[in-house]
């Protein structure tokens, strides 16, 4: 298996969250063993959504809400501050199905001690130590999440803060910590505006609002020439609340701008809990509908349980219609882990956009040079500075989109905004703080800002292309092995630029 692959699969599987992790992999499983024999031969290698609340009108309502937080500070004392780590179990079905196999993912306990140890050598913030506590969950058991939830945000020992790098937490179980609890929060997962409107002041994302991202992708849609009223446009969306939502609230309003008023818009059963033979079933009608309309380009708003039977619909029909890949439920992502077998077709030349460093490479190197970028850079000194590197040739490197890049990220953002809060450090000061913090140098992206409005950090979007490099090419090459070009990859198609509404 290329090493490119293998990090797909690996990002893949530890953002799928709940069930989703169980469900998904197992339809997988048989896919990403084919892929690793045609390697080894030598051949070409959930959620549901709230009831909507109003948008603050203004910069100064907005502030004003952050004004009115609670001046409460459960977990902080003179000396400490009490923050929850929360981490999938490896002894749960999840664990066991999907992120076993990660190469970092073992390392997530060291990495937290690490990245908050650093920071408490240095002083702490303003003399207080980060008392990290690590829990692990199983998200499949939603009540025994909900359970975990009310323990750290109303139990006898409540947390100042919860922070969730990989975006594991997601959901409704973010809107307990952060609506319900009123504690902060800084997670990585994220869905459309409305939860953090819910949530606010507590709820943090270091991931993309993903109405800003469909905004984002809808306008590069129409620049490149894929969404205009010239083109039949399609859209597959899940039947679940939250794709619906994006659908009505994002991209038909985007669309409807466009003059784009008449969209095939086909539905597809995308629950955690969906059966993949109902699934199965749905997807080549689907597939049948979209060619009966001349559909030319797709908007896909599914979770990767609904994406696979489609491509795979696709393929059956020998239809390959331009798909508009996002970091909505990391299409962009999952499509890469798919070629080139068994969806080279449908797949290899899809291009889409998003805000994480895709297409850089797992190595010290200058961004320039297709390395780190700073952000990122200045945690792998941390981490091999503290941490014995393991056996060549991955030592000592850490992966661009990993667990240890990723507690890295949301550890330093949470003690920038604490540090900024001063010396009185409760939750309206913290918020308050999360504010203010501008062009913040991240790992997963390259820079996160926030403001009274903007609870999401990134700011920028590249476009990128999933590459099948076979045969081997330039494209792929990792500047680590220059003799050893990668089996597939993202080419870099347009490099940095503002979000459209970020």
């Amino acid at each position: 298996m290329s090493g490119s692959i293998g990090r797909s699969w690996r990002r893949f599987t530890r953002r799928l969250g709940t069930t989703r992790a169980v469900l998904v992999i197992v339809a997988v499983v048989a896919v990403i063993a084919v892929i690793a024999v045609l390697a080894l031969r030598g051949g070409s290698s959930s959620t549901t959504a709230t009831t909507a609340t109003t948008a603050p009108a203004s910069t100064s309502a907005a502030q004003s809400v952050l004004d009115q937080a609670s001046t409460a500070a459960p977990g902080v004392t003179a000396t400490s501050v009490r923050v929850v780590f929360p981490v999938i179990s490896l002894n749960s079905q999840a664990g066991k199905v999907g992120l076993a196999s990660d190469t970092e993912y073992g390392d997530q306990d060291k990495a937290i001690h690490t990245f908050v140890n650093q920071i408490n050598d240095a002083g702490g913030i303003h003399g207080r130590k980060i008392v990290p506590d690590i829990v692990q969950f199983d998200p499949t058991d939603q009540a025994g999440m909900r359970a975990l939830c009310k323990d750290w945000t109303e139990g006898s020992n409540p947390a100042f803060a919860v922070l969730d790098g990989l975006g594991t937490w997601e959901g409704d179980n973010q809107l307990c910590i952060t609506q319900e609890g009123h504690t902060p929060m800084l997670a990585q997962w994220t869905t459309v505006t409305q939860y953090t409107q819910e949530a606010a002041p507590y709820l943090w994302w270091t991931g993309t609002d993903q109405t800003v991202l469909l905004d984002t992708l809808i306008s590069w849609g129409h620049q490149s020439g894929d969404l205009s009223t010239a083109h039949k446009v399609g859209i597959l969306v899940g039947d679940r609340q939250s794709d619906q939502l994006a659908l009505k609230s994002a991209v038909l309003p985007a669309l409807k701008q466009l003059g784009i008023d008449d969209p095939v818009v086909q539905t597809i059963a995308a629950s955690p809990d969906a059966q993949s033979a109902t699934m199965q079933a749905q997807a080549p009608l689907i597939v049948q509908q979209f060619r009966q309309a001349g559909v030319t380009s797709v908007i896909p708003l599914v979770p990767a349980n609904a994406l696979f039977p489609y491509v795979g619909a696709e393929t059956d029909q020998n239809y390959f219609p331009k798909l508009l890949l996002s970091d909505y439920e990391s299409s962009i992502e999952i499509a890469l882990g798919l070629i080139p077998v068994p969806y080279e077709k449908a797949l290899d030349g899809q291009e889409g956009v998003t805000t994480f460093t895709l297409g850089g490479i797992d190595d010290d190197r200058p961004e320039a040079q297709g390395g780190y970028d700073a952000g990122l850079r200045s945690c792998y000194t941390t981490w091999k500075a503290h941490n014995a590197p393991p056996a060549p040739p991955d030592s000592p490197f850490i992966e661009e989109q990993g667990p240890v890049a990723a507690w890295c990220q949301v550890i330093r953002l949470f003690a920038k905004a604490a540090d900024g809060a001063g010396a009185t450090l409760n939750r309206r000061t913290f918020v308050q703080s999360m504010a203010k913090v501008t062009n913040f140098a991240g790992t997963y992206t390259p820079t996160l800002s926030y403001s009274p409005t903007k609870y999401d950090g990134p700011t920028e979007y590249r476009v990128v292309k999933i590459h099948n490099n076979d045969p081997p090419s330039s494209a792929c090459i990792q500047p680590r092995f220059t003799t050893k070009p990668q089996g597939t990859c993202w080419v870099v198609v347009q490099n940095w630029k503002p979000l459209t509404s970020g």
